[in-house]
């Protein structure tokens, strides 16, 4: 007998996983904000945020990005043909395979963790190499890395038993998840990290912490669809090879701006200290919109995109992805000009406390402003992903992204020495365009998905809109130097009267412009 798979409509289920994802974005601001009032944003904290990166890099790798896509078109089919023992076997193998395998990776991260950090942050080590300034630098983040890298194991299973869940039409619980680890992080931040010299080894710690609780969060609802197994190695087993043969390529393909921010992440260790906090804190509002909106898009689209081409609905499956293209864009358009207009107030109300001062706001304003630009690619990059992972070509993306690191490898050439750390927030948002321009064209040229002309005129219209309304916000918002003399309190309400009038302004424009609900319906 078949496993039976629910089918959510579209739309609603968009809305629970977004609203749980809206949930975990809350939590981590304020994990956020805990962190960058016990570090600011000089030395402690960018050798915390490198010891971060490396393995949430990996996590992008191996959980969110490559395995998802690779592990959900071959878990619909498997669960659509095949009986439910055969769907066991598939999970208990594919389960006890990249177990294993990150297993030795997070290992091997940990015991080389100097070799890791020399590769990552190579201007610290050849600081320390010359005895120079930054020399306790990279030791210390070798130490931190060491710690944080086990991280990856837990996460990684987490993803797995996340996208069995999503597969049978359980959206929440995965989007509920990253709760708990930023609930782990606020905790330790707050009320432990303080009361020791060294904070950076005991938020090391929690982050590990709260990748045990989310997997062990998990189990009993994969539990109760009866899918809990025991893992079992499976490399030749048909199910994983297919997995494999689609993650390999997708490893790449997925994670463009993630090996981006990588590349800033070496080049940013050459430059002055603080860099790496900058950067880290405008990408961390930029996750905002990108976790809430075009996660939770392109997680609801990958299933039903996968249903429709088992079902050979290629008229079903263009209309789907379109749908996700024109959501997340009207999303994503009025953040990403809203950002932009009220970036320091934002940032003032958000960070500026204890060891983050008005200073860091406008240092950090500066790299916000830049890769914002990015903001609308990135997300789109997220939904027309699916279209490709959907009917199983990893490789495409690949080649896409290959482009794209290499864009942006070029524009940071260009752009890193007359701006600094903003040329490389500028130069990830530029090479973001260039791997969303390509996707699009390839799903054009393959006859995959063509974007419909109600849907570019539905952009235009939520362009102007957008443009209208950050013109206005802009206008109307109170000086800097308004915002630092502000009590938290007042800022938080000027901020939200801000956010809510642009907000009216944004959906006023639209319907008199022409969009209506229907335009957002699937």
């Amino acid at each position: 007998m078949n496993q039976v798979v629910k089918k959510p409509r579209l739309l609603r289920s968009g809305i629970v996983t977004a609203s749980a994802t809206f949930l975990s974005r809350i939590l981590g601001m304020v994990r956020d904000i805990a962190i960058a009032q016990l570090l600011g944003a000089g030395l402690m904290a960018d050798v915390f945020f490198f010891a971060n990166r490396i393995p949430n890099f990996f996590r992008r790798l191996f959980a969110e990005g490559a395995f998802a896509q690779a592990f959900v078109p071959v878990l619909t089919k498997t669960s659509k043909e095949q009986s439910s023992s055969e769907l066991r076997e598939l999970i208990a193998k594919s389960a006890g395979t990249l177990g294993l395998i990150v297993f030795v990776i997070s290992l091997i991260g940990m015991l080389a963790s100097p070799v890791v950090t020399a590769i990552f942050g190579w201007g610290w080590f050849e600081s320390w190499l010359n005895d120079g300034p930054d020399a306790h630098k990279f030791t210390q983040a070798s130490f931190l890395l060491e710690i944080t890298f086990p991280y990856l194991f837990f996460i990684t299973l987490t993803a797995l038993c996340s996208s069995v869940l999503n597969v049978h039409g359980s959206f929440a619980i995965p989007a509920i998840t990253p709760c708990l680890l930023n609930v782990v992080m606020i905790g330790t931040a707050y009320f432990i990290a303080p009361n020791f010299e060294d904070p950076n080894v005991i938020l090391s710690i929690g982050m590990v912490v709260g990748g045990v609780v989310q997997l062990v969060f998990q189990l009993p609802f994969v539990y109760k669809l009866g899918l809990m197994v025991l893992p079992k190695w499976g490399w030749h087993h048909p199910g994983v090879v297919r997995i494999r043969t689609l993650m390999i390529p997708a490893l790449f393909g997925v994670s463009a701006s993630q090996l981006n921010l990588l590349v800033n992440t070496v080049l940013a260790s050459f430059l002055a200290t603080g860099s790496i906090s900058y950067l880290y804190y405008s990408d961390r509002l930029l996750e905002f919109p990108i976790g809430i909106f075009a996660v939770a898009i392109s997680t609801v689209i990958l299933p039903a995109l996968s249903r429709c081409d088992f079902n050979s609905e290629h008229d079903k499956y263009n209309k789907t992805l379109d749908w996700g293209v024109r959501l997340v864009l009207l999303l994503g358009i009025p953040s990403a000009l809203g950002i932009m207009a009220l970036r320091e107030p934002i940032l003032r109300v958000i960070f500026m406390r204890g060891a983050f001062g008005s200073e860091h706001v406008l240092l950090s304003a500066q790299s916000l402003l830049a890769s914002v630009v990015g903001l609308c690619a990135i997300m789109l990059v997220r939904v027309l992903v699916q279209g490709f992972a959907a009917i199983q070509d990893t490789k495409t993306p690949v080649r896409c992204s290959m482009v794209a690191i290499g864009a942006n490898i070029v524009f940071n050439l260009i752009l890193v020495w007359p701006l600094g750390y903003v040329g490389l927030a500028l130069s990830t948002a530029l090479a973001a365009f260039v791997n969303a321009g390509q996707l699009i064209y390839l799903l054009h040229k393959k006859n995959i998905y063509r974007i419909s002309k109600t849907s570019i005129l539905f952009i235009i219209k939520a362009l102007i809109s957008g443009i209208i309304m950050a013109v206005s916000v802009r206008y109307v918002a109170p000086e800097f130097e308004a915002w630092v003399q502000m009590d938290t309190l007042t800022s938080i309400g000027y901020l939200s009267a801000l956010i809510v009038g642009g907000a009216l302004v944004f959906t006023s424009c639209c319907l008199i412009l022409g969009i209506r609900p229907r335009h957002i319906k699937m």
